[in-house]
């Protein structure tokens, strides 16, 4: 009888448990400033994207130069979307969220990066590893913090 109640009071938790929280650099609900997040893996370029061929994921609107990209997006999603919620990752090391420009972005371990300018990013650049891993445990609490 102990372990019927409990398996209900532990249902019970989980379905009043508030859901997930978010947080994006988003413009007008739109990712990564418009930019095609394929693109970055594929063309190794910034390239914007096209409202025509849009998708959701979590929360935000990513634009795509063409429904080639869309299609792999929308298989994959996590492994092509922006880390830290598209804002910059030097910035989630240092416990803060921080706006991007485009031209920083790079790939690291297969995660798409954005930094806040190129002089933020030279200073990633020089331990990518360490302050991947410094971004990777700051980001729960600036989520946990400021998300929504």
């Amino acid at each position: 009888m102990k372990k019927l109640l409990f398996a209900f009071l532990a249902l019970a938790a989980l379905s009043t448990a508030a859901p997930a929280k978010e947080l994006l650099n988003l413009e007008n609900g739109v990712a990564i400033q418009g930019y095609d997040p394929v693109a970055f893996f594929t063309d190794h370029r910034p390239v914007k994207g096209n409202a025509q061929f849009q998708s959701q994921y979590r929360g935000a609107k990513y634009y795509f130069a063409s429904a080639e990209n869309r299609a792999a997006f929308d298989k994959e999603p996590a492994k092509y979307e922006p880390q830290f919620g598209g804002f910059c990752a030097y910035g989630a090391s240092r416990g803060k969220t921080v706006p991007v420009k485009i031209e920083t972005w790079e790939i690291v371990n297969g995660r798409l990066l954005l930094q806040y300018d190129l002089d933020v990013k030279s200073k990633f650049d020089k331990d990518p590893q360490g302050t991947l891993k410094q971004a990777d445990e700051n980001w729960p609490g600036l989520v946990d913090k400021y998300g929504k």
